[in-house]
């Protein structure tokens, strides 16, 4: 039946079906900014296990830390509907793995300058950038 003919009969049309993405973030600026403080936090934890993990077992731990990086990421882009979540979640993974590359006055430190910290790295740096040029996430139409 033709939108013409349904017009024409009376009927009414059909609904259309609500749109599956998730909305962006809509409440309060309180409830927005404790969603990037949690995923400042959470991205910190990510970057902290990524670290550890990619040196203790080098070619698997090293992708599991970076498959966890991206994950977080992209989670906070689909959580919050913006790139915001990517940047608040890249703060904290950054900030976490600079602070653990400096290591101690005794000469202890995380990374040891090989190829697989350098691959996590960058690597983590190069996800972040491609999440956060992805696409918005659509609004649904009312």
């Amino acid at each position: 039946m033709s939108a013409a003919s349904r017009a024409s009969s009376g009927a009414a049309p059909r609904p259309t079906a609500p749109a599956t993405a998730p909305t962006p973030l809509q409440g309060s600026r309180g409830a927005r900014y404790a969603w990037y403080g949690a995923l400042v936090v959470l991205g910190a934890l990510v970057g902290t296990a990524g670290a550890l993990v990619q040196a203790a077992w080098f070619p698997g731990g090293l992708l599991l830390g970076l498959l966890a990086t991206a994950a977080v990421f992209y989670g906070g882009l689909r959580a919050t509907g913006t790139q915001v979540g990517v940047v608040a979640a890249g703060c904290g993974w950054l900030l976490a793995v600079i602070l653990l590359s400096f290591g101690r006055p005794e000469g202890d430190g995380v990374f040891g300058g090989g190829a697989g910290d350098l691959l996590f790295l960058f690597g983590g740096m190069v996800v972040a950038v491609i999440c956060a040029t992805l696409s918005r996430v659509p609004r649904p139409t009312p």
